[in-house]
């Protein structure tokens, strides 16, 4: 098995990062050639998602996830006076971003094929930023036959 951590700096509240690229030189690297890379979200409120780099599409989601965890709507995760778990100093205001990361997978499982990701024609990866601008870590594992 392999293992790295890639490490982001976000910029914005709510990001799509395209990971593909960083993904498919991890699997080069690695000898693998037929396995799976999983790629894993070390945080609450960063998704993983599959799916086409469309500019509007992406646009069109975001606003989806706003609609349905509004950012300014009221959280009881964010009410300190009442809630006594996992608090740390400096909490931050982000119940929205909770809530829209349990919309999301904190994986995704990829097949390794020929030494290569195997994705279809549009299909790209995405860190989901939803409580940003951040430091992130995601795992990233691959297992599998190596070339003989």
């Amino acid at each position: 098995m392999e293992h790295t951590t890639i490490r982001l700096e976000t910029s914005c509240p709510t990001e799509f990062i395209d990971l593909t690229d960083r993904l498919a030189s991890l699997v080069a690297v690695s000898g693998v050639r037929t396995g799976l890379l999983n790629v894993q979200s070390l945080h609450t409120t960063l998704g993983i998602i599959v799916n086409e780099h469309e500019p509007l599409l992406l646009a069109d989601f975001a606003t989806l996830l706003e609609k349905t965890a509004p950012r300014q709507a009221s959280y009881r995760h964010d009410d300190t006076a009442v809630r006594t778990v996992n608090l740390t100093a400096g909490e931050r205001v982000n119940g929205h971003a909770h809530c829209q990361a349990l919309l999301l997978a904190p994986s995704a499982c990829l097949n390794v094929v020929d030494g290569r990701l195997r994705l279809g024609q549009w299909q790209r990866v995405f860190v989901v930023e939803l409580d940003g601008p951040r430091r992130r870590e995601i795992s990233v594992a691959i297992f599998g036959e190596r070339a003989r």
